[in-house]
């Protein structure tokens, strides 16, 4: 497998980040059981823990699925989540980093999956916080595109449960790609 950029996606999250305001941070998002103060959390965890899969390293505390909780964020937390993005791009910018198994929130997958459930993390939950916020999301279109070949690769029979990403939507006749990636993954992406 090619090497994939998460350069775009985690510049798109950095500027989300940043724009964050603490009054912000008890507003819901698409995800139900996240506030945006969760969901920032979230993904400076998911960052963190993609990190350490690249680099084949265990995260202390990553093997619990990354649930986001608001009350984890620190003094600082923009800052910190802005450069641990900055390093997660970095290492998967390392063709080593795809080869063979690793792990990530307690699950092992192959380093390939790794790369993609990041990018997928980084975009989707962009949308999300960019929804949550009030603000655009414009992630780059070989992104998107990547996202939903993935996603794509999960869908499940409705007789077979919600799968990994909860039910999906039928989008728009004239949705967007992000759109449709969004609604993939159970999100109503005009709601």
């Amino acid at each position: 497998m090619d090497t994939l950029d998460l350069g775009p996606a985690a510049a798109s999250m950095r500027r989300l980040v940043l724009a964050t305001t603490d009054d912000q941070l008890t507003l819901p998002t698409p995800c139900p059981d996240y506030t945006v103060g969760d969901l920032v959390e979230h993904v400076g965890g998911l960052t963190i823990a993609f990190t350490g899969a690249a680099h084949r390293q265990p995260v202390p505390g990553a093997d619990g699925g990354g649930a986001g909780d608001a009350s984890r964020l620190e003094e600082g937390w923009r800052d910190r989540i802005v450069r641990d993005l900055e390093v997660l791009v970095e290492a998967w910018l390392n063709p080593a980093a795809y080869d063979g198994m690793t792990a990530a929130g307690g699950v092992d997958l192959p380093g390939a999956v790794a790369a993609q459930v990041a990018l997928n993390e980084l975009v989707v939950h962009g949308w999300d916080l960019a929804r949550a916020t009030d603000r655009r999301c414009d992630p780059d279109p070989a992104s998107v595109a990547a996202c939903r070949e993935f996603v794509a690769g999960f869908e499940v029979p409705p007789e077979a449960g919600d799968g990994p990403f909860g039910p999906p939507v039928t989008p728009p006749d004239d949705a967007t790609d992000l759109e449709r990636l969004v609604a993939l993954t159970g999100r109503d992406p005009r709601a």
